[in-house]
């Protein structure tokens, strides 16, 4: 497999028509035995990351400014566009905040091409926003900001594009560059100070620079499709990260846009209580199953309707014909949703729970759809 070579482009300000001279000298060098960003993948060392220097042109327009971070089959790269290149939109509000493929290409080389993704620069995701907080945790109105945002998303993603995302998480929602000063900090940085780097077997591996804190932070963006699957076609396969798994997805009945609203309600104990929803941890001291996953989720919202069960093809594992749970592990009592929020009061804790009610819900019908979503009291009053 080819790796991904992704440029996120800079169009704060209109690019000069000519490239940028970078230092050819005046760099640290990074000692051998070091091992450096994408150096550490067995990819890297197969050959299939594309020998990216600074200053390269690719495409004939996006000239590369500085490496801004690396995954197992990709690096990506802060570029600018040198022809200002015209930027497709929607007229749906979620349209700004879903993360989007401005161009695409290929670089022809011997052993495989490589296959190139740009998009708009963003900075850091919330759950680095999250980290930077003393606290660990969102405020309240950070946190309905930051939900409207997303729920326009999942309304654009699941009604315009027709795609399921389901792996919603803190670390893929970023947020938007509203502050242009951090690119042109960032560009002066390497031309000032240029990136520590080495050679590997002639293949120049540079060390990843980060943007500065912005003055003003720009909008939610959901991002990272990679697990995206259609919607209008029957899924039914085991998806999402562990913890957000929703109940459809557990007991493998068939599954669409909905389990992207439960995945959203999990994450938001994530970003403002303080701790996930659901552990999932057997007591057999294995790590997360099911079994124990479903067990918190009855726990907390109670059992599952049987005709719910009733379509499921793993729900015989864990219940009865009749509904029973049949495992060798307890029910947790926790008190429920009520008890399991910890900060709120009063009438402003009784409708976030009637809120977060609309999106727990065992049968994917009954919850709400993210454009319902959007016009709950909770998330629209401002409370005292």
């Amino acid at each position: 497999m080819m790796s991904l070579l992704r440029l996120v482009r800079s169009s704060f300000r209109r690019a000069p028509s000519r490239p940028l001279c970078f230092p050819t000298s005046g760099w640290d060098t990074v000692p051998v035995a070091e091992i450096l960003d994408e150096e550490r993948y067995d990819e890297f060392k197969k050959g299939q990351y594309y020998p990216v220097d600074i200053g390269d042109v690719f495409a004939s327009k996006y000239q590369v400014v500085g490496k801004l971070g690396f995954g197992v089959t990709s690096t990506a790269w802060l570029a600018r566009d040198l022809e200002h290149g015209p930027s497709h939109k929607s007229s749906h509000p979620g349209y700004a905040h879903v993360r989007t493929a401005l161009d695409l290409f290929t670089i022809p080389r011997n052993g495989g091409d490589h296959h190139c993704l740009v998009q708009q620069p963003m900075w850091e995701s919330f759950r680095h926003l999250l980290y930077r907080n003393p606290t660990h945790r969102f405020t309240v109105d950070l946190l309905k900001a930051g939900l409207m945002q997303i729920f326009l998303a999942l309304d654009y993603l699941h009604t315009e594009c027709k795609l399921v995302h389901t792996d919603i998480k803190s670390d893929n929602i970023l947020q938007e560059i509203a502050d242009s000063s951090i690119l042109e900090a960032f560009t002066e940085a390497e031309l000032d100070r240029p990136s520590p780097r080495k050679s590997v077997n002639s293949v120049p591996v540079y060390a990843s620079r980060r943007f500065e804190l912005p003055k003003v932070f720009g909008r939610a963006v959901l991002s990272d499709f990679g697990s995206a699957v259609r919607g209008d076609e029957k899924q039914d396969h085991d998806a999402q990260p562990n913890v957000y798994r929703s109940p459809e997805v557990m007991l493998m009945t068939e599954w669409s846009y909905p389990v992207d609203v439960w995945n959203v309600g999990v994450m938001i104990w994530d970003l403002f209580e303080g701790k996930h929803m659901f552990n999932g941890n057997d007591p057999d001291g294995k790590g997360y199953s099911t079994r124990a996953h479903l067990a918190e989720v009855i726990g907390l919202i109670g059992p599952p309707p049987l005709d719910m069960l009733n379509r499921g093809k793993r729900s015989h594992e864990f219940f009865t014909v009749d509904g029973k749970w049949k495992q060798d592990i307890a029910i947790p009592q926790t008190g429920g949703l009520e008890a399991s929020e910890q900060f709120l009061e009063g009438r402003n804790k009784e409708m976030f729970l009637d809120f977060m009610r609309g999106i727990l819900q065992w049968r994917p019908e009954d919850r709400k759809r993210a454009r319902e979503l959007l016009k709950d009291p909770w998330l629209n009053e401002q409370i005292e």
